[in-house]
């Protein structure tokens, strides 16, 4: 728990746990809302083939994490890790000029 406590910035086991809970309520909560999404934009699941289907799913999760993430973020007072959370991991997928 130090090693996570000293890498993560934090110092209570409190925030180690809002944290934990954060990540696993957003990446049930993007995962669950991109099957409706798919079917508002009429990619569905039995009248598209299948590779389509899932593409367009995982494609729709990543910007529903990303703006869910910090939104439970804030919910559950821990904004500031989430925003550096965020801010570093899309840096290190090539996005980072959109964040200046």
């Amino acid at each position: 728990m130090n090693r996570l406590k000293q890498r993560w910035g934090i110092d209570s086991n409190f925030q180690i746990i809002l944290i934990l809970i954060v990540f696993a309520i957003t990446g049930s909560t993007s995962a669950k809302l991109a099957g409706p999404l798919c079917d508002f934009l009429g990619i569905y699941q039995e009248s598209s083939h299948w590779a389509l289907y899932w593409f367009a799913r995982l494609v729709l999760i990543f910007p529903i994490y990303q703006v869910l993430l910090v939104s439970f973020g804030w919910l559950f007072g821990q904004f500031n890790f989430f925003w550096q959370f965020e801010k570093k991991m899309l840096s290190r997928m090539g996005f980072a000029r959109f964040l200046n």
